[in-house]
């Protein structure tokens, strides 16, 4: 029994690891621009969350975001310095081996210690599904959700969740996988806003460069991010009340 264990054990550390060296990347120069603080957002790097909160304004509400697989928090830099230059506090959460799989229950540890705050929830890619995944466990914790380039399965069906959810995805996306991403939507809320970003791909929802397995985005990392910013505040708009 013991050498089954060790076996099976064995075999994960070798997959993970050759998934870890496949699709490992690392955040551009853009995203780490954006990670540094300005006089409108500081940004501090602690306890398991990269936090930007918005300086000289009333936080209208807190973003919590779970990374895809093997991604840096950093690459989401610029979509979080978007989000909280218009007053939402973000946090992204650095998760174990960089895969959300390991943190689903991260966002417990904001929301328990910043019970004065309302929250939302959204995550990239795998990060989605374990953010749906979250979000169907803590329902009355959460006014809404968001995915990009992702969606919920049925262990994160939010089906009858309270609450809305947005879902961007874009149209050169060669990672998701969009015959499932058709057939999940019956496990999202029934008020569900779907927005489409013509001409990005699925890795520059984050900016980390190329990833194995995408299609050539035929616009900037830059628009497809202020795109995507733009249809989060459209939405978040909605859900502060």
């Amino acid at each position: 029994m013991k050498k089954t264990l060790w076996i099976v054990l064995a075999v994960l550390i070798l997959l993970i690891g050759g998934s870890y060296l496949y699709f490992n990347t690392s955040p551009s120069s853009f995203a780490e621009e954006a990670g540094n603080s300005t006089k409108k957002v500081d940004v501090v790097d602690d306890s398991g969350f990269l936090m930007f909160t918005p300086l000289n304004q009333e936080v209208k509400e807190s973003v919590i975001f779970y990374p895809g697989a093997f991604i840096d928090p950093l690459s989401y830099a610029p979509m979080a310095k978007g989000l909280a230059n218009a007053g939402y506090k973000v946090y992204i959460a650095d998760m174990p081996l960089n895969l959300a799989v390991f943190g689903q229950n991260k966002a417990a540890d904001i929301i328990n210690t910043h019970t004065e705050e309302h929250f939302v929830i959204g995550g990239h890619s795998l990060g989605g599904a374990m953010a749906a995944r979250f979000a169907h466990d803590n329902m009355g914790d959460l006014d809404g959700i968001f995915f990009l380039a992702s969606y919920a399965d049925e262990k994160g069906t939010l089906a009858k969740a309270p609450f809305s959810a947005l879902s961007i995805t874009a149209t050169k996306d060669g990672v998701l996988n969009w015959d499932t991403y058709e057939k999940n939507k019956k496990y999202l809320p029934e008020n569900t806003t779907f927005a489409s970003i013509k001409g990005g791909n699925h890795a520059q929802f984050g900016a980390y460069g190329k990833q194995n397995g995408d299609n050539d985005a035929t616009i900037s990392v830059a628009e497809q991010t202020n795109q995507t910013v733009t249809a989060l505040k459209t939405w978040l708009a909605l859900v502060v009340k």
